[in-house]
């Protein structure tokens, strides 16, 4: 049996079909390691849950998300025009993080947490106009302290969702589930 394993593993299509498992393997690990990780660090501890309890829709941060292809980050400017005008902002470090952005004019390096592939072209502007809410994508922010990605963004996942949406309109649910709505 050795023998013959050696004997196979000379032979090129045996290493070719060896190589591709190893890819297959290794970029499964890979996958999942990157759609599992926690947020990355931030530059400033945002709290989502508490600017919900506030009041503060989603839009307001990010208005990007209505007009456009991307929901955008908020600016320095978005923040300090609120904070600048709490007194929390004299004694939170994390406010005071916000003053010297704003104080130097410099803008936040927000590192972006829910992202898609790039050859995915994820638009918000029609999720938005088809009625669903932030939540139906991003999770429970109103609950979340630090947000973290609640589900992998992925193509099975907004695929579910493409047909549950469209069971009912064979024409919606075929521009929906067709490859270049998404990968263009």
């Amino acid at each position: 049996m050795l023998q013959k394993l050696l004997e196979l593993s000379k032979q090129p299509l045996f290493r070719a079909g060896v190589l591709v498992l190893a890819l297959a393997i290794f970029s499964g690990l890979g996958y999942g390691l990157y759609t599992t990780q926690t947020a990355p660090p931030q530059p400033i501890q945002f709290p989502h849950s508490r600017h919900v309890a506030l009041g503060i829709q989603c839009l307001y941060c990010h208005p990007g998300a209505w007009r456009q292809a991307s929901a955008g980050l908020p600016t320095t400017q978005k923040c300090w025009g609120c904070h600048q005008q709490t007194p929390l902002t004299q004694t939170s470090v994390e406010l005071q993080k916000l003053a010297a952005y704003a104080e130097s004019g410099m803008s936040i390096p927000w590192v972006p947490v829910a992202m898609v592939p790039d050859f995915v072209h994820f638009n918000h502007r029609p999720h938005i106009a088809a009625g669903l809410n932030c939540e139906n994508c991003h999770g429970e922010v109103a609950k979340m302290g630090i947000y973290e990605n609640p589900q992998v963004l992925n193509m099975g996942w907004c695929l579910t969702c493409h047909r549950d949406r469209t069971q009912d309109d064979p024409e919606k649910r075929i521009k929906l589930l067709d490859c270049g709505t998404c990968h263009y």
